[in-house]
């Protein structure tokens, strides 16, 4: 029969000119990282040039950058980043859920949620507004002089701080999720006999999640770096343990081994949140659903 392939034989493999296309496409991308790397080498090598030639190198080497310092001071410092980390899931959790609970308050129909929808979007303003370290400042300082709690500790403010924050950017980015969701899928949604929760549960809130999860990233991203912020508070987490140290020993090295752990735990989320978003980039620009 015409166009069909024999029982048992090969299958046509690409022709000679898309056979041509790929090895082009292949020795182009060769190419780029060749660049890429040639680029980034020399760049690399300029600055490390400037700053080892530059005149007060030693002294900033030294007080900055000694292994010794940052090797005795390690065992402290990574202890204290434990907290940060144990701080960031928490926090990460309470905004997940208070900050859902927001912009789902926020996009309540009728006139009879009005009352929750002005409390919200103030809640909102309120706390975009204010600078994280004032929160803290207020959260860590102020709650605990009412004394309507026993005595708890620097962490656990920090943390309650760091959530009344950080809910409402989430919740803000979650409400744009929410009302870029087509009506008609709702619509369609209640034509099916869900109720108002389960459309939103099943058929909003996982399209709208999937919209703004390159924004809901980042949002993590930059509390992982706040977490440092409840220091102030006097808990002992990698800052801080960087503190006492720098202290003991007149050298700034503690503060720059703080910062580089902070970016190795950052590190594999940011190279996360850029592969979502290219992931995402592409699909639209291919005509598919985000």
């Amino acid at each position: 029969m015409t166009g069909t392939t024999p029982a048992g034989a090969a299958a046509p493999g690409p022709s000679e000119v898309e056979l041509g296309r790929r090895a082009y496409r292949r020795a182009r991308r060769r190419r780029s990282v060749l660049v890429s790397l040639a680029s980034t080498l020399v760049f690399a090598g300029v600055i490390a040039v400037v700053l080892v030639n530059s005149p007060g190198w030693e002294r900033v080497r030294e007080t900055f950058f000694d292994p010794r310092v940052a090797v005795e001071s390690f065992p402290r410092v990574i202890a204290g980043l434990w907290i940060n980390v144990q701080v960031l899931v928490v926090a990460a959790l309470g905004v997940a859920v208070l900050g859902t609970l927001l912009a789902i308050a926020r996009t309540l129909r009728g006139p009879v949620f009005t009352p929750i929808r002005l409390l919200a979007a103030g809640y909102t303003d309120v706390f975009r507004g204010i600078p994280v370290l004032l929160v803290l400042y207020l959260v860590g300082f102020g709650i605990p002089g009412l004394e309507l709690t026993g005595r708890m500790p620097a962490q656990f403010w920090g943390t309650i701080a760091l959530i009344l924050c950080y809910s409402a950017y989430v919740a803000e980015v979650l409400r744009a999720g929410i009302e870029a969701v087509h009506p008609s899928q709702r619509l369609a949604a209640r034509s099916l006999g869900l109720s108002h929760g389960k459309t939103l549960r099943i058929v909003v809130l996982p399209q709208a999640v999937r919209k703004v999860t390159p924004a809901l990233m980042n949002d993590f991203v930059s509390m992982q770096k706040d977490v440092g912020l409840i220091s102030v508070l006097g808990a002992v987490d990698a800052v801080r343990a960087a503190q006492i140290e720098v202290a003991s020993s007149y050298n700034f090295t503690p503060y720059v081994l703080a910062g580089v752990l902070f970016i190795l735990l950052s590190l594999p989320f940011i190279r996360l949140t850029d592969w979502v978003t290219a992931r995402a980039q592409r699909r639209e620009q291919a005509g598919g659903t985000v």
